[in-house]
């Protein structure tokens, strides 16, 4: 209902707007109307220019000083986050840069070069020198961009299968997320998603003839030891997904019959990062906003929210469907001897199936 009135009100403003621009138009009859610009025209125009530019800087100024967060990356936990942190905040100081110059180039220009009576504007056919300035600064700037995006990209994605990575597989489907461990042998058995049975509860597909997917496990959500690499191995059963895992710099597709991956190393437990004071600042932030919506919900006779507690997400980053929003799953970092504990007490996927 608010909604609505709101729109109402809003109509009739606009009606109410254009009506004073028609009584203004024809209070104006007799007064010179002519669509060429006068010399008083442009030199307005112009300061409107400087003043524009001054309110663009003080607006990014003000955003810096009461929103910047500096570092501007922040929370890698994993291995190869800081270059991916590196690569980031390169890229957007050199966006700041070129933003900086050019605007001001743009209005002052406006300004200095603003319509004079009497006054012949200059015309270049063409300038090769110009031309070439900027055309080679741009081409050099992006080519040590890419380069440097491509080693980065490269020394992430090449896994060392010599570092005995723990391979696991994330599988994707509307609207959860699985994941499979490769067991004592650390090696996934076959899958397909034509295997499905529901019936003796096979769920994500697999052999249940080859002898490596007999000590397979599946969880709904991930454990992880930290300091050690990881591999994992992706599928989709449905549609188009995209695991993302923000604090670890992580993001890979699934897609549909192929199998992706993606490799790092967790470098910082769950615990640990509980501890962080960024994150205790946003959980504590989050807590006071639920704090105020459970008063609400206890006086409509609700039952109020429960704490929120940080852990490290799973996302999907692709839009899947109506319930995309929900699609994520827990990642738990944590020591190996916390891991190797956990891992005991999973069940093996030939003790999981129905007989």
């Amino acid at each position: 209902m608010t909604a609505f009135l709101t729109i109402i009100v809003v109509l009739f403003v606009a009606v109410a707007i254009w009506q004073m621009v028609k009584i203004f138009d024809l209070a104006q009859v007799g007064v010179s109307n002519s669509q060429i610009a006068t010399d008083n025209d442009n030199k307005i125009n112009a300061y409107l220019m400087l003043a524009f530019l001054a309110f663009i800087y003080i607006i990014t100024i003000v955003c810096f000083v009461k929103w910047g967060d500096l570092p501007l990356m922040s929370n890698a936990a994993s291995e190869h986050g800081s270059q991916i942190d590196n690569l980031m905040i390169i890229s957007m100081v050199i966006i700041f840069i070129v933003q900086t110059v050019t605007q001001f180039l743009l209005h002052y220009f406006a300004y200095k070069y603003r319509g004079e009576k009497g006054k012949k504007a200059l015309f270049y056919a063409d300038n090769n020198t110009l031309e070439a300035i900027w055309t080679i600064i741009p081409v050099i700037v992006l080519a040590g961009l890419i380069i440097y995006g491509l080693f980065t990209w490269t020394s992430i994605m090449n896994v060392n299968e010599d570092d005995d990575p723990l391979v696991i597989e994330l599988y994707a489907q509307q609207f959860s997320w699985k994941a499979r461990y490769g067991g004592n042998d650390n090696t996934l058995g076959k899958a397909n998603v034509r295997l499905i049975n529901l019936d003796n509860a096979n769920i994500l597909g697999l052999d249940e003839s080859d002898p490596n997917a007999q000590d397979d496990i599946i969880t709904t959500e991930v454990h992880l030891p930290v300091g050690k690499p990881v591999l994992f191995k992706m599928r989709s059963q449905d549609v188009l997904h995209s695991a993302y895992m923000p604090h670890f710099r992580a993001q890979m597709n699934c897609v549909p019959g192929m199998v992706t991956q993606f490799g790092f190393t967790p470098t910082v437990t769950t615990a640990e990062m509980r501890q962080t004071p960024e994150i205790m600042e946003k959980v504590a932030n989050i807590n006071r906003i639920r704090v105020e919506k459970s008063k609400e919900l206890a006086a409509k006779g609700e039952p109020a929210l429960d704490p929120y507690e940080f852990d490290y997400l799973l996302l999907c980053n692709k839009i899947c469907g109506k319930s995309h929003y929900n699609m994520q799953m827990n990642i738990i970092v944590e020591t190996q001897e916390e891991y190797d504990a956990w891992i005991k007490e999973q069940k093996e996927f030939k003790d999981s199936l129905i007989k």
